[in-house]
């Protein structure tokens, strides 16, 4: 079936929105190859004759049912203003922040504390595959630590967003799971040493920006060793810069803070 065959009425359709981003529309008449205007039925039922062409139609608008998935590639069309919305259902009408996309984790910061991270919930995944369960950041962790353990090879979780999208909070969640599942009842307590030095690589060259009062001006790679029961026995941080520009220059509306720390971690075991 040809694209344009898929433009007919009662189908719907995102059309860019100045204020709301993209804003949905119902198809009120047939298109045809060749037409100039597609004749639209906004929400609040005003009539728009939006012009197109065959090579820019608007983005059409999943079915409802699928609306709020928890895999963004179960979607029938998959595109900007879908993965938005999509994302916007979950987060705002189901309280839910995680959402796959393939073997992709995007996480929504909700700005505050949530009761999704204790030693039940770490548990609950603990062994579990990913896609079994909902969207988390301990699906991951344990995809990866499963992976470790079954072919004794090194896993990476690369965790990225923009300022304050809550990367550092997000591998601390990660490094809680590595820290709990590994657990064998020793007296050695290296997983709480680990996870106590977080605070002292967050200290480090953090700056104050209009999204996060205290955002990482530091990349992180934090490395962490595990014996052959498949139990933490140290790890290593190491801190590059990558926003060297703020550090010579201040931007608008953003205050530069330069702390110099020194600092001796010692992880013994």
């Amino acid at each position: 079936m040809a694209v344009a065959e898929l433009y007919t009425q009662y189908n719907r359709v995102w059309i860019p929105d100045p204020e709301e981003v993209w804003k949905s529309a119902e198809i009120a008449k047939d298109y045809r190859v060749g037409d100039k205007i597609l004749r639209l039925l906004l929400e609040d039922g005003t009539e728009l004759d939006y012009s197109v062409d065959p090579e820019s139609l608007p983005p059409l608008r999943n079915p409802d049912i699928l609306v709020g998935e928890n895999d963004l590639t179960a979607l029938s069309y998959l595109h900007e203003p879908a993965v938005l919305h999509n994302l916007r259902i979950r987060f705002a009408e189901s309280k839910l922040i995680y959402t796959y996309s393939g073997i992709i984790l995007v996480a929504m910061n909700p700005y505050k504390q949530l009761p999704i991270y204790g030693d039940a919930i770490i548990h609950a995944y603990s062994g579990q595959n990913m896609g079994d369960m909902d969207p988390h950041i301990f699906a991951v962790a344990e995809e990866a630590y499963k992976q470790m353990a079954r072919n004794n090879r090194n896993q990476s979780i690369i965790v990225s967003g923009e300022s304050g999208a809550g990367k550092t909070v997000s591998a601390r969640y990660a490094m809680r799971y590595f820290a709990t599942v590994s657990k064998s009842g020793s007296n050695t307590h290296v997983e709480d040493k680990v996870l106590a030095s977080n605070p002292i690589t967050e200290a480090v060259g953090n700056a104050k920006t209009t999204r996060n009062d205290n955002s990482s001006r530091f990349g992180k790679y934090t490395e962490i060793s595990f014996d052959e029961r498949n139990q933490i026995i140290g790890a290593n941080m190491r801190t590059y810069l990558l926003e060297k520009s703020r550090v010579v220059f201040q931007a608008v509306l953003k205050n530069l803070i330069i702390q110099e720390w020194e600092v001796i971690l010692s992880l013994k075991v």
